[in-house]
């Protein structure tokens, strides 16, 4: 009976006896056609920004102008997959492919949401960059570029099994792949040559957009920097300096603040003639010198500080095969008291040797919210952080650096208090492209009212010191930046394709009459003289040690800025 009922019901007695049949596993894929797939996709999809700027170039209309896209999209292709092939094997391919679409997608992101281009120097201030700065920078729609960008390929790539391969043939198929990716360079490149020649001297920011090769170049450039220059040493810088004859029997010691600048825009300082009253306590002082054809030497603060110290100049800096002392060692050789205090991510090496005084932001709670301060906060305990320096220094004279946050971006909100925000309505998202741009412009045309406020709070505690001392205020901002204008956010672009807008920063010196009396130099002739004269930061470092009187080697005249007033003075 059991037995007919099984043959009966035939299909029951499978079901019960036998398992479902599983899926098939996927079939192994080739290590080369992981390699051509993966290439693609950044080729393609990690490289919009690079695509939405060639498609800008004249001609891209025409026939001939879409032959050079299609070339140079399999030349990008080919540059990927020789990258590729050096790292397809069995421990390292997935590794790698990870690694490089996640480099792809956040480089991708920045470059969509910024206008940014990926260089050495954007990679140090990615790396110099603090975890403040860092969180302003997050957001849901980063998040959301580098998931649809990351996510296809890393997820396909997990779930497909990659071919075991032997060694030798690891050797032959990976080297067959180098050569083919080359050969397809090579051949794209005769066939568009003189197309792509043209457009790459031309527009030189699309070599910084092929992504992610510009991140991996980047990265290749700053790890062989040691190649290029001992960075273990610090060569020695003004061990021969002296103090001038200014100091000999003086009644009051000289008392310099240096204010290192953040971010400042010269064309948005009402001071210098922009439409909106960005600087109402300044614009009312008269005695000051605002050079309104200032330069820096870099379009970030990683670049800029470092040269500005320099002695070297922007040329000499960048062209340098060793690393020196900064003009923060040569004021301290020279005997002086040196002071740095700082409300940024640290002063980049230059005040290593003397010491760093950092701003807490438990100083002042009415001023420093959620870990940040305003710049204000510097002037707390200053008095005390001066009296901690040796007194026999303070007695010859007083260098104080304060390192402001400034307009730091791309939170410009956050840099201004309630009651300098003067401008309306702000952009409150740190992704600025969803901001229309008079937000972002007012946003940080607040943090330019702050910093007003700061500087005018400045020059009211130098005002009361001067019982004491011969006093005097030197400000300018490391650089520039973009607000929206073509696109471009920030700053940080490689300097010979920046715009102005990242290079262009504001410069300020005030002067005591005593100052003015100690330097021979007079407010009006400075004002007469500085006023359109293009000055730029290779002035700072001779500038600084000729108002101080510090005499050395490594000052030259023909660089201080402030020279040309002090010789009829000199000369009668």
């Amino acid at each position: 009976m059991l037995l007919s009922l099984r043959r009966l019901l035939p299909f029951a007695s499978a079901s019960r006896s036998e398992p479902p049949t599983a899926s098939p596993a996927p079939r192994p894929m080739h290590p080369a056609w992981v390699v051509v797939l993966v290439s693609t996709w950044l080729a393609t999809a990690c490289n919009v920004p690079l695509w939405q700027e060639v498609a800008q170039l004249p001609g891209q209309g025409s026939l001939r102008g879409w032959g050079f896209a299609l070339a140079f999209a399999l030349i990008v292709a080919a540059g990927n997959a020789a990258l590729l092939s050096l790292l397809a094997w069995r421990w390292t391919l997935k590794p790698a492919v990870l690694v490089l679409v996640l480099m792809a997608a956040f480089g991708a992101y920045f470059m969509l949401a910024y206008g940014i281009a990926i260089d050495a120097s954007m990679l140090v201030n990615v790396m110099q960059t603090d975890v403040k700065e860092a969180g302003d920078l997050l957001n849901l729609r980063m998040l959301g570029t580098v998931l649809i960008l990351a996510a296809p390929p890393l997820l396909w790539l997990y779930r497909r099994p990659v071919q075991r391969l032997t060694a030798l043939r690891h050797v032959a198929h990976n080297g067959l792949l180098l050569v083919g990716s080359i050969a397809v360079i090579v051949v794209c490149l005769l066939l568009v040559f003189q197309d792509f020649a043209s457009t790459m001297r031309n527009h030189t920011k699309l070599r910084y957009l092929i992504n992610p090769l510009n991140s991996v170049y980047a990265l290749g450039n700053i790890a062989t920097k040691p190649l290029r220059m001992d960075t273990s040493k610090i060569l020695p810088l003004g061990r021969d300096a002296q103090l001038g004859a200014s100091y000999a029997g003086q009644a009051k010691p000289p008392l310099l603040v240096l204010v290192l600048g953040e971010t400042g825009r010269s064309g948005n300082f009402g001071l210098n003639g922009y439409e909106r009253d960005t600087t109402p306590r300044l614009s009312a002082r008269k005695d000051l010198v605002s050079a309104r054809n200032a330069w820096s030497c870099g379009t970030s603060t990683a670049a800029s500080v470092p040269c500005m110290y320099s002695h070297l100049g922007r040329t000499g800096y960048e062209g340098r095969s060793a690393n020196y002392e900064s003009l923060i060692d040569v004021l301290h050789h020279a005997g002086l008291a040196v002071l740095w205090v700082d409300n940024q991510s640290g002063c980049k090496g230059v005040c290593d040797r003397v010491g760093e005084t950092s701003t807490s932001p438990q100083k002042d709670p009415a001023l420093c919210v959620g870990g940040e301060c305003l710049d204000r906060v510097m002037l707390k305990d200053l008095d005390a952080q001066i009296a901690a320096l040796p007194a026999e220094q303070r007695q010859r004279g007083t260098v104080v650096v304060m390192h402001q946050m400034g307009s730091h971006g791309p939170a410009y909100y956050k840099r201004s208090a309630p009651e300098n925000k003067k401008f309306g309505p702000e952009c409150t998202s740190t992704a600025l492209q969803e901001c229309q741009r008079e937000q972002v412009v007012n946003a940080y045309d607040n943090s330019i009212v702050e910093t007003d406020h700061f500087l005018d709070s400045v020059l009211q505690w130098l005002g009361a010191q001067e019982q004491h001392v011969q006093t005097a205020m030197i400000y300018v901002a490391d650089h520039g930046e973009s607000l929206g204008e073509n696109n471009i956010y920030l700053h940080g672009l490689p300097y010979s394709i920046a715009p102005d807008v990242q290079k262009h920063v504001p410069w300020i010196t005030w002067l005591s009459p005593a100052m003015q009396a100690r330097t021979h130099l007079t407010t009006g002739c400075l004002q007469q003289d500085l006023g359109e004269r293009r000055i730029t930061h290779d002035h700072y470092f001779h500038s600084v040690l000729g108002l101080m009187d510090v005499k050395t080697e490594a000052y030259n005249t023909e660089l201080d800025m402030f020279a040309a007033c002090r010789k009829p003075a000199a000369a009668g």
